[in-house]
């Protein structure tokens, strides 16, 4: 185990091996990372690949993080909030400068790029892979994975793009009106997804959406679009 410079574990945290903890994190009371997955076939005393954690991390109380089952460490990067009693499960990767609200819950093999905001109690299925500056809001949720930039407003329901977090990343009004087209073109057209795909490709060669075509490409689970359910109200 390794706890690098400026790293501060407040009280009472527990923390287990093997893990690579960077500079600067913040670790709060009740936290417990490294801890087995939960998982019925998996001992709780094999220690397996184990965690690896970049710099400036937040940990708040009571937050989770379990080591992989399988061949690969679980990594988180830098700069990440993770707020009270939020979850990753096993075999998780995440990237940087993330929020994660209270409660919120990955489960295993979840994949998390830059730049994600969740609220409270949102909730991820396994091997869903979100894309950067995409935000899922309170209490909402996804089963398939959420495009880049993408606003979820419920269980697999994409209402709108996070121009917000596009504003804040200093994407210029171009940038903009590229991922509201591409919003457009998968949630809103008539087109079926393998036709809306085709669309995009004939805009190949622009930036933006060349990660859009290589995210839905890369999709084992399919994507959220505005076909999903709404929460009530």
């Amino acid at each position: 185990m390794s706890v690098g410079a400026g790293t501060v574990l407040r009280a009472n945290v527990h923390l287990t091996g093997p893990l690579t903890l960077g500079d600067n994190n913040d670790v709060y009371p009740f936290v417990c990372i490294g801890g087995a997955p939960q998982d019925i076939g998996t001992s709780p005393d094999t220690p397996g690949p184990g965690i690896v954690i970049g710099n400036g991390n937040v940990f708040r109380e009571s937050v989770t993080i379990h080591r992989p089952k399988w061949k690969d460490p679980g990594r988180i990067g830098n700069n990440n909030y993770f707020m009270t009693a939020a979850h990753a499960g096993h075999d998780c990767i995440i990237g940087n400068n993330n929020v994660f609200a209270n409660s919120t819950l990955l489960a295993g093999h979840v994949e998390i790029a830059d730049k994600v905001i969740t609220g409270g109690f949102a909730g991820l299925q396994q091997f869903v892979r979100v894309g950067r500056g995409a935000f899922i809001s309170g209490l909402g949720g996804t089963t398939l994975d959420v495009c880049p930039y993408f606003l979820v407003t419920g269980v697999n329901y994409a209402a709108s793009i996070n121009v917000v977090g596009l504003r804040r990343s200093g994407a210029s009004s171009a940038t903009i009106d590229t991922v509201r087209w591409v919003y457009r073109t998968l949630c809103r057209s008539s087109l079926l997804p393998a036709k809306a795909l085709d669309a995009l490709r004939s805009r190949a060669g622009d930036p933006i959406v060349d990660e859009y075509i290589t995210f839905i490409e890369g999709s084992k689970r399919g994507i959220v679009t505005a076909r999903g359910r709404l929460t009530e109200g």
